[in-house]
């Protein structure tokens, strides 16, 4: 059966084309949480002692992990106990591989079959340093009737989650619009659409509207037009955001700083916990993980924040893209302070 997701005028740029098909099964997987990665990727990871230019690296045994946001959010979901289920495309050997290891970390999935090939991210933690150096690919072109497909799927989702977390960069192909047509459909549907990407896709989906969103000092900067020296400006501007109608929920990152949660009637503020920093990939995608797992378990927004720092704390434990373990997540919120700051 093909369903064709019920979009406004705006959004109705091409129908569904006959060529590509998705197979929808009669017995649609039901689960708590959706996360949607359009650009997921096979994670390579190794160390150097040192990294030179004009010499050969002798790096260490490879490390591979399925990556991408929403992938990577899924798996942080999994091992906090969730009820989650992954949808993404992907194609060629890359692609088979990238399902033969989310089966390994049994995290439930949906593959949009596609031509290209899936990309490769490449990691070299530096030894001498302690710093990653991060090679990120741009992705496969992903043709109109498979990203197509990947809505279709979406739209034939009932009930639809009550939690929708698109997370990552588009690749080559998909439209600015993309998560901007989620946004609707969650809406539509009832479902609060969870948000971290960037650039254009970024603003685009925020004039839909979304109930969260994580951007960046720079990203929340490039949305508003506004300096952002000092935390209360990071305030009036996450504030601007809200009262806008452009989220309900803004969780800004500030790195080694910590993070802000703001919505209309609070504006929290947590500092970060003092940890062995091993690798800071994938802290970002461990924070929503652990976000959205205690919203979507009635926690109040205050014990959330707790438990989304928690997690991107316990992924920098980890080497390369192993990301966060639940039983840090859980030792870990504990000491998470939360205060009300500017604002609130």
């Amino acid at each position: 059966m093909q369903v064709q997701p019920a979009l406004p005028a705006a959004f109705a740029l091409l129908p569904f084309s006959t060529t590509f098909s998705t197979t929808f099964s009669t017995m649609l997987p039901m689960t708590d949480i959706l996360t949607i990665t359009m650009n997921p990727a096979l994670d390579v990871s190794t160390s150097a002692d040192k990294v030179w230019d004009m010499h050969k690296l002798r790096c260490s045994a490879v490390h591979l992990h399925p990556g991408g946001g929403g992938i990577n959010v899924s798996r942080v979901l999994q091992r906090l106990g969730a009820s989650c289920l992954a949808l993404y495309p992907a194609g060629g050997l890359n692609g088979e591989q990238l399902q033969r290891l989310l089966a390994q970390e049994q995290v439930p999935g949906h593959c949009i079959t596609i031509e290209g090939e899936t990309r490769e991210n490449f990691t070299v933690h530096e030894l001498s340093s302690g710093h990653d150096f991060r090679f990120v690919l741009p992705g496969p072109n992903v043709a109109p009737a498979e990203w197509q497909a990947c809505l279709d799927w979406v739209s034939a989702l009932d009930p639809l989650p009550p939690y929708v977390v698109a997370s990552g960069s588009l690749p080559p192909g998909v439209p600015d619009d993309f998560y901007a047509r989620l946004a609707w459909l969650a809406k539509a549907r009832g479902s609060r659409l969870v948000l971290d990407t960037s650039e254009a896709a970024l603003a685009v989906a925020l004039e839909e509207g979304v109930f969260l969103v994580k951007p960046s000092l720079r990203e929340l900067h490039e949305l508003t037009g506004r300096t952002l020296d000092t935390e209360q400006q990071w305030c009036e501007a996450a504030q601007q955001i809200v009262r806008s109608g452009q989220a309900q929920v803004v969780a800004l990152s500030l790195g080694e700083d910590g993070a802000l949660l703001v919505t209309a009637d609070q504006t929290l503020r947590a500092p970060s916990l003092p940890v062995t920093v091993k690798s800071t990939i994938g802290a970002g995608d461990s924070f929503v993980g652990g976000l959205v797992w205690a919203l979507n378990r009635g926690a109040s927004l205050e014990e959330a924040f707790r438990y989304g720092m928690a997690a991107g704390a316990a992924a920098v434990l980890s080497a390369g893209t192993a990301l966060c373990q639940a039983a840090d997540v859980d030792r870990l919120h504990r000491e998470v302070k939360v205060a009300s700051v500017y604002g609130a």
